[in-house]
């Protein structure tokens, strides 16, 4: 029998590495947590250290970036329950996008003691119904609070600083999707949308340009997405399973008005190009407690110029996850490396050589 624990080491091996997709997704918005039997509820808590680092070209001083990526944790929370033999439910609390960007100071490098920050976090609630012949269909809501900011020391900015802080904003988006089950060979395929998030800030922009402190607004969309997963028995106790999701990056920029107007200067982050992420691995129950999976991960490099406060693109994965189970107790733990693609910037500072190492746990209860 293929038990959910392969799922949910799988789960908790990809939680590990939730950072990079798309320059600032942390959450991969799964819709697995829908699918689990009876009541059920799951916390996981992921940490992950990137290292990323550059350097000026010669007309800039060809001075090291140093490592301006900052360590981070994400957290996630998830119950779900039957409402009837056909209706269930399920509430999710994440962290969908985030950045923690720290060029350290005395590097010689051009924008040395940069730093920016996003925090945001998510509640989605969402409804499943079945059909017959393992055919359902699901749908919901999902309201974001997002807030973040940012501090540049750049010579080529009047005064040489600029510093931005955007207010705590909340936005509403949904989601549909649909799916079909086989549960005796533990096969499932589940397709959803999310729809984009648009986020309209209130924002503090400093600068000498303009005597100071300005009171401005700006808007920020979360991309839109679109997320397959599946997984299907391939032997006893085997489960192969994997995941594709397609995200519209190019709709995704912080633009904050007096820097962009004013200074003339390009968004602080935008992309040229949308993103296609993919992962695929093998499970393995090994007794009545133990279980274990292995993955691979990939998101294609655009070759696009790299952001100064984001300055990777695409990434290789590998990670491994374990599960305990004991009665309705279930433990997962995860881990994951990703070789970090980079590239140039605008201003011609080259990224290369990037990693990143990512632990995570889910524990899961059924009542």
């Amino acid at each position: 029998m293929i038990r959910t624990g392969l799922a949910v080491a799988a789960a908790a091996m990809l939680g590990a590495g939730a950072a990079s997709a798309g320059g600032v997704e942390r959450s991969a918005q799964s819709m697995a947590l829908l699918f689990e039997r009876g009541n059920y509820a799951e916390f996981g808590l992921s940490y992950s250290r990137p290292r990323v680092s550059g350097e000026a070209p010669a007309a800039l001083g060809g001075a090291g970036s140093g490592d301006m990526a900052r360590s981070f944790t994400t957290f996630n929370l998830g119950v779900r329950g039957d409402l009837s033999d056909a209706l269930s439910y399920a509430f999710i609390i994440d962290e969908p996008i985030g950045a923690s960007v720290e060029y350290p100071a005395g590097t010689g490098y051009f924008i040395a003691g940069s730093n920016a920050r996003i925090q945001s976090t998510a509640v989605t609630g969402v409804l499943r119904y079945q059909f017959d012949g393992g055919f359902s269909a699901h749908a919901g809501l999902r309201a974001v609070r997002t807030r973040g900011e940012v501090e540049l020391f750049n010579p080529m900015l009047p005064g040489g600083t600029y510093t931005m802080n955007a207010r705590n904003d909340t936005a509403v988006g949904y989601l549909a999707g649909v799916a079909w089950e086989r549960p005796d060979i533990a096969a499932r395929v589940a397709l959803t949308y999310n729809s984009r998030v648009k986020h309209s800030f209130d924002a503090t922009e400093t600068n000498v340009a303009w005597g100071g402190a300005a009171e401005t607004t700006f808007d920020t969309t979360i991309p839109e997405s679109l997320q397959l997963e599946f997984q299907t028995g391939v032997a006893e106790d085997t489960l192969l399973f994997g995941s594709l999701r397609y995200a519209r990056w190019t709709r995704f920029e912080i633009a904050p008005e007096n820097y962009t107007t004013i200074l003339g200067q390009n968004p602080l982050v935008e992309y040229e190009s949308n993103s296609l992420t993919w992962n695929i691995g093998v499970g393995r129950q090994f007794n009545e407690n133990w279980s274990g999976a292995v993955s691979l991960g990939y998101e294609r490099k655009s070759g696009d110029a790299l952001a100064n406060l984001g300055p990777t693109d695409g990434y290789r994965s590998i990670g491994v996850g374990v599960t305990y189970r004991e009665g309705p107790i279930m433990v997962a733990t995860g881990i994951q490396y990703r070789r970090i693609g980079g590239g140039e910037t605008a201003a011609g500072a080259r990224f290369s050589g990037n990693s990143a190492l990512g632990l995570g746990v889910r524990v899961g209860i059924s009542f």
